[in-house]
């Protein structure tokens, strides 16, 4: 399976010359949801070695610390990481990777992953059970759910295994 962008598509005419201009933007997660599978990846990779200061996955991650304890706090609450403070204190793991499934971490993080409110609450708008483009939004949010349901923290950690074994069996002449 490839994994594409999402690409979307902004049409806008241009009010002085009447011209069409094209536009091409990818659909984003916010920082919070990147950052966020950023830092449990970084807990899941060092599983094993105790609490892992915050400061620490800050500078490999390349977040700003208070950042990074703004988003591990709904994590800590969600039962996902546990935090101990004082001189030996830090964060880790309080469930394997491979029982953190990456749709959980999102919604935590995120809220839904529908790219319009529709999606969730067709009563918000009246055309709901009319609009065809909202088929295609209700698609797009069950092909998104499908491929973070599908993913656990450990399989990013494979993936990230792979990536740095590339890295490191690659020679130069």
């Amino acid at each position: 399976m490839t994994n594409l962008p999402v690409q979307v598509i902004i049409y806008q005419v241009d009010y002085f010359s009447q011209q069409l201009i094209v536009k091409y933007e990818s659909m984003k997660l916010s920082t919070k949801g990147r950052y966020g599978l950023r830092a449990l990846l970084d807990l899941a990779l060092h599983q094993g070695e105790g609490l892992i200061l915050l400061k620490d996955i800050a500078r490999r991650q390349e977040v700003s610390l208070p950042y990074l304890e703004h988003l591990i706090a709904p994590l800590i609450a969600a039962g996902l990481v546990k935090s101990a403070r004082g001189a030996h204190g830090g964060v880790s793991l309080l469930k394997p990777p491979s029982e953190i499934k990456l749709s959980e971490v999102v919604q935590l993080l995120e809220g839904s992953i529908a790219p319009v409110d529709c999606v969730n609450n067709p009563m918000l708008c009246h055309r709901s059970a009319s609009c065809a483009t909202r088929d295609i939004w209700t698609e797009m949010k069950r092909a998104m759910s499908q491929v973070l349901d599908s993913m656990t923290l450990q399989d990013l950690v494979e993936r990230q295994r792979q990536k740095g074994q590339a890295e490191t069996e690659m020679y130069y002449i």
